[in-house]
């Protein structure tokens, strides 16, 4: 820290007698002082010490001065008890008076309220009062100070206590100094830092001492000691410093802490007061004697760089450790004036006052940035320039260099011929570093700490200023005093090169050939012997690590990123890809990279290619260059091959053409330019080349349109080619179906594999129409038979059927399946018939059966079993080997289809809440249902549902035996809750009734005129002749008498053998007669069931001529006539086969 005057001055009054500085206060904008000087004030101006104007208005000595934080006025306190206030165009504007001598005055930086105090009060003002507000103290006030937020305020005394007041002037904190009244404070100041947590107040007594307080009381570290009385503390506006001056003669500068620092200027008699001008390093000093002296101190730069850690004085008395790389930073506290620093590896030495202190790194890791003391050296010592090594510091105090071991020994000394101007440690093994050494006579050495000799390296006409050596020690760079870069050879002493405007200089540690030096707001990168290369940058290079340049600028270390393009394209001017590599490796752009490795490339220097290439992760020109490097292996050595597809690699195809075309590679520049899709540059290459070739090209050309989307002009170059399959390929898919029949068309029909295509692709767009012409024309009637069922046209394919015998199976079982699957079962079973596949037919009738059975549809159950024994009689008609199974399998299907059309009106009359049928049908219908579920019992068939319809019936008909012998069967059985409670109640109902059934009722045989019981153990025949009893299927009368046609000619009438009857046989004995005899017979009274074969046809003879009967010429049922024709107006068709009313017989 140097202290410069800026100007000085010396008051006097009218006689020439000295006046008394007392207090001095700066404008806010620093541009004007005021001073107490006598009985006036005085107005500087700060920049040349011009006195602006002096202020009249006291009439005795002046002792204080303030000027308010707005820079709107200013006041002035003086012994003849007056306060005036001054506007800052030097107007007196205000007036008021104490008891007593004004001691000081300040104002309020927030609220600009003044305060003012005297030896026995103190007083506040503010321009919105109209009155000022003083408050007593018990001692006198020597100085006063507000807080920087304005709301407290600091009072010294003499009695040694420090008062704390709030704005409205009560007491909040008192600070007993332990001096007390010996000690009086003479001046205070709260530290303006907004970087500090608490308000910091340093007092300075006359205890001499120094100390800090925070606004609660509380004192921040001891006392500081000093060696005089003070008379004034000011802080620096930042805080970080604290000028003092006194009794001492001197002011001085210390720490925020209280560190002293240095002198700023020395005076012939007491300094009164001092202040630091607003934001700037300017001081002024007020004196006993009445100088005012003005002062510009400079803090000079103190650091030390080695490689990427830069170490930097930081407020006087700390160090700061700076990685250039990481950005990080670490403080070490030294709390003493830091005069020098030096760095190396892992080495920081420090030199305080009193000693010098050796740091070390705590680990080796490149990016520790943990120190630790390693020695310390308690030795003053007086140097210009300090060197940290492995085991010594070197200490430089102009010619003489001292070398000391970290234990103060002094081990080496050298003797200069000449003040040594810069020093520098170069390296070396430990111990054994060199230093190289500039001189002011231009001479250059470089000295072993080992080595009691210097060495020179060489010496030129001028000073030398700064120095560097390049990392293989073979060239010296130099600045001289006239700021001229110098760069000779070592080993020659030869002068390679200068530049001019240079003011410091240093070669890349990675880079051999290239160094930087910085002058006239430049920085200049030179490599090699190419010509420099200039971008702006302020400030001096002290390091250059790869693609970084240290630069210091005024106080801080920057670490600059510098891009190596300008050198590396100077060496790929003249083809040395080596060197532009090594240069590229320091840093430069991902272009730089790519354009280094494509001049190497196309220098077919593969190796520098190949690894900048990877570097920009170029994955495709790698493969090139690991292709051409195999071709190499196997021998191959034509590099204007290898150039050729290079040039074809980076787009230039004509180049690549020529060059294969040079080398006899016609076709390699063919594929070039068909891959590339250049069709017309292929063209013209070929000429008049091979037809073959020709339609080559063009068969690529139509691939390339297809890959490009462009399909229709890739199909008609497919067809140019003759490439059919392709085209329809490429037409189908589209849908061009006007495109696809023309080509379709233009075919012949042997070309089976595009016509079928072709058809497929009309079946895949509808056009059964076009497809069926294709098939067609290539004679496959299977195919168009297919078609026709897979767009189920079933009239086309039936009619092919006609024709075509062979496609019978092909076109009913689809159609078949196309019926079931759209629930046309019955139609479905139909065509599984008609096309022979009786298994199938049987299967969906069964499937069918069961699913009506399910669902309770029992009407459809017994339609579907009456289908099921046709089927099967069909099947015993046609298979003989299964005649006896199928016709067994026929009558029991004829029987269970009977039963479920039977249950069908009991099970609706027992589900829902109305019956259309008569009772005496419901009770014919359950007793005829009663007698047939004696031993078997079908699925879904409810027994006690048909008992407990029987028994309901009987009992309505008065057939109360019946009733009473159907509800002791309903006892037995497993009765649903829902029939338990009107169960029970019919069944002691019936109870009450005679034990015997109405006579109306008893069915009689028609035969052999026996009245049979109601309920029959021989079922539904006589008990008597044990003839069927043949019933109506609508009300289940009996009707007729069954007859047989016999071959013997009996001499009576076979109806008059029944009077002869023997009465109890066992055996059903049928009535037989001739034909003759039937052909008597009246064709009304005679039913036929003509059944189909291997059935034989049966007659029937009505014995009640009266009554109409009609039989279905399907399903050969007997109904009365009446009944039929109703039910056949109900369902249009018959109501047991459902045999539509229109058909035929």
């Amino acid at each position: 820290m140097r202290a410069v005057p800026t100007w000085i001055d010396k008051v006097h009054d009218r006689d020439k007698v000295e006046q008394c500085i007392y207090d001095l206060a700066f404008r806010p904008d620093g541009s004007q002082l005021i001073v107490a000087a006598g009985n006036r004030v005085l107005v500087y101006d700060t920049a040349d010490g011009t006195l602006i104007q002096p202020l009249k208005g006291h009439k005795d000595t002046v002792y204080c001065v303030a000027y308010a934080k707005d820079g709107k006025r200013f006041a002035s306190g003086s012994a003849d008890k007056s306060i005036i206030i001054w506007t800052s165009k030097l107007e007196g504007i205000l007036k008021y008076t104490h008891n007593d001598s004004i001691q000081c005055v300040a104002y309020n930086p927030v609220t600009h309220q003044l305060a003012s105090c005297s030896s026995g009060d103190f007083g506040l003002w503010s321009p919105e009062q109209k009155s000022v507000s003083k408050h007593k103290v018990s001692s006198k006030i020597t100085c006063c100070g507000w807080t920087n937020d304005g709301q407290y305020l600091a009072l010294g005394m003499m009695n040694g206590v420090v008062s704390v007041r709030n704005k409205n002037g009560e007491e909040k904190v008192k600070i007993e100094r332990p001096g007390g009244s010996s000690s009086p404070i003479w001046s205070i100041a709260w530290n303006p830092s907004k970087d500090e947590h608490n308000d910091i107040l340093a007092v300075a007594d006359w205890g001499q001492r120094l100390s800090f307080y925070q606004l609660s009381g509380k004192q921040i570290g001891k006392d500081r000691q000093l060696s005089f009385d003070p008379c004034c503390v000011s802080f620096f506006s930042k805080g970080e410093y604290i000028v003092m001056g006194g009794s001492d003669k001197q002011a001085s500068l210390y720490t925020r802490d209280g560190v002293r620092l240095g002198t700023i200027g020395e005076q012939s008699s007491w300094v009164w007061t001092c202040r630091v001008k607003p934001d700037s390093n300017y001081v002024v000093l007020g004196c006993q004697d009445g100088t005012i002296a003005f002062f510009q101190l400079i803090f000079s730069t103190v650091h030390g760089l080695y490689k990427d850690r830069y170490a930097y004085r930081d407020s006087m008395t700390d160090v700061i450790v700076q990685h250039l790389i990481t950005e990080q930073k670490v403080r070490i506290k030294c709390r003493e004036l830091v005069k020098k620093i030096a760095i190396y590896r892992s080495r920081l030495a420090i030199q305080l006052p009193e000693k010098i202190l050796i740091y070390e790194l705590l680990s080796d890791d490149s990016s520790d940035m943990h120190y630790r003391v390693k020695e310390k050296i308690c030795k003053r010592f007086e140097c210009n320039l300090l060197v940290v090594c492995s085991q010594h510091i070197i200490l430089c105090q102009e010619k003489r260099l001292q070398c000391l071991s970290f234990t103060a020994v002094r081990e080496k000394e050298w003797l200069m011929e000449s003040l040594i101007r810069y020093i520098k440690v170069i390296g070396g093994p430990p111990g054994r570093e060199g230093l190289l050494v500039g001189l002011k006579n231009g001479a250059i050495l470089k000295i072993f700490v080992d080595n009691p000799f210097a060495i020179t390296l060489l010496k030129q006409n001028t000073s030398v200023r700064c120095l560097d050596m390049s990392t293989s020690r073979s060239k010296l760079a130099v600045v001289d005093e006239h700021n001229t870069c110098l760069v000779y050879d070592i080993h020659t002493k030869e002068l390679l090169f200068q530049e001019p405007n240079a003011n410091s200089v240093a070669w890349n540690t990675q880079c051999e050939d290239m160094l930087c030096f910085s002058g006239s707001g430049y920085l200049n990168i030179k490599a090699s012997n190419f010509p420099v290369h200039q971008q702006k940058l302020q400030g001096f290079v002290v390091g250059y690590n790869g693609s970084k340049i240290f630069c210091l600028h005024v106080y801080s270390m920057a670490a600059v990123e510098v891009p190596q393009s300008a050198p590396m394209y100077q060496y790929l001017e003249r083809r040395m890809f080596q060197e532009a590599y090594q240069i590229a490796c320091l840093g430069v752009t991902d272009n730089d990279w790519r354009d280094l490795a494509t001049e190497a490339l196309e220098g077919l220097d593969f190796h520098t290619a190949k690894k900048a290439f990877i570097r920009v992760r170029d994955l495709r020109y790698l493969e090139l260059i690991n292709s051409i490097e195999e071709r190499k292996k196997r021998g191959e050595s034509n590099n204007q091959l290898f150039l050729a597809d290079v040039y074809a690699y980076q787009g230039k195809f004509h180049e690549a053409a020529k060059l294969y075309r040079k080398t006899g590679h016609d076709s390699r520049a063919l594929s070039m330019y068909t891959d590339l899709r250049m069709f017309e540059y292929a063209k013209d290459f070929l000429g008049s080349a091979d037809p073959k070739d020709t339609k080559l090209l063009m068969k690529k050309q139509a691939d390339w349109a297809k890959n490009s989307k462009e399909p229709r002009a890739a199909a008609d170059m497919y067809l140019t080619a003759g490439e059919h399959m392709k085209a329809i390929e490429i037409i189908g898919e589209h849908g061009w179906m006007d495109m696809l029949i023309d080509l379709a068309r233009k075919l012949d029909k042997a070309e089976r594999e595009p016509l079928s295509r072709c058809a497929v692709f009309f079946k895949k767009f509808n056009h059964h129409g076009y497809a069926a012409e294709i098939y067609n024309k290539m004679g496959d009637l299977k195919a168009l038979v297919l078609l026709h069922v897979d767009t189920r046209h079933w009239d086309e394919a039936f009619s092919l059927v006609e024709k075509h015998s062979q496609f019978r199976d092909d076109v009913y079982v689809p159609y078949a399946q196309w019926l079931a699957e759209h629930d046309r079962f019955e139609e479905a079973q139909r065509a599984f018939h008609k096309a022979g596949r009786q298994a199938e037919a049987v299967r969906v009738l069964e499937q069918l059966t069961h699913n009506a059975v399910v669902e309770s549809r029992f009407n459809d159950a017994s339609y579907y079993y009456w289908m099921l024994s046709m089927q099967c009689l069909d099947i015993a008609r046609d298979n003989s080997e299964k005649k006896e199974e199928m016709l067994k399998k026929f009558h029991s299907f004829q029987h269970l289809a009977e039963l479920y059309h039977v249950y069908h009106s009991v099970h609706r009359y027992m589900s829902e809440p109305f019956s259309s049928n008569m009772p005496e049908i419901l009770f014919n219908i359950s007793r005829f249902l009663f007698h047939n579920l004696t031993r078997y019992i079908p699925m879904g068939i409810s027994k006690v549902d048909t008992l407990y319809a029987l028994a309901k019936q009987s009992k309505l008909l008065g057939a109360y035996k019946v009733a009473r012998h159907a509800f002791e069967k309903l006892q037995g059985l497993k009765i649903p809750s829902r029939y338990q409670d009107s169960m029970e109640l019919s069944c002691l109902t019936v109870r009450s009734k005679p034990y015997r059934d109405s006579e109306d009722l008893i069915p009689m045989c028609y035969r052999c005129s026996t009245n049979n019981p109601l309920l029959n153990n021989q079922g539904n025949s006589c008990i008597n002749c044990r003839q069927p009893f043949i019933y109506s299927a609508s009300s289940y009368e009996s009707q007729c008498l069954r007859l047989d046609d016999g071959t013997e000619d009996p001499e009576d009438d076979p109806f008059t053998t029944k009077l002869s009857f023997e009465q109890g046989g066992r055996a059903f004995v049928p009535v037989l007669v001739n034909r003759a005899v039937l052909r008597c017979m009246s064709r009304r009274d005679v039913l036929i069931k003509r059944w189909p074969r291997p059935l034989s046809w049966q007659y029937y003879r009505s014995l009640l001529p009266d009554v109409s009967i009609t039989m279905c010429p399907s399903c050969f049922q007997m109904f009365h006539s009446e009944d039929y024709e109703l039910l056949v107006l109900q369902h249009n068709c018959c109501p047991y086969c459902r045999r539509p009313i229109d058909e035929p017989s």
